[in-house]
């Protein structure tokens, strides 16, 4: 995988994920680079959530940008 840049990765992020929430965790672990376990604190989600919805999300971006 090559690398992207913060630009690409945001704009990605609006166009393709489509869950506002969802949105905001990937911004938060792709671009602030933060832990996993700090985002389900964040959230009020379990590491396991955030886990499935980075695995979801991520596929669904990287196959688009």
């Amino acid at each position: 995988m090559r690398d992207y840049s913060r630009t690409e990765i945001d704009a990605g992020i609006e166009e393709w994920i489509l869950n506002e929430k969802h949105r905001a965790i990937l911004k938060r672990r792709l671009i602030d680079r933060i832990g996993i376990e700090r985002l389900a604190e964040e959230f009020d989600l379990s590491v396991s959530q955030i886990k499935r919805i980075l695995r979801e999300e991520e596929a669904r971006l990287f196959r688009h940008i």
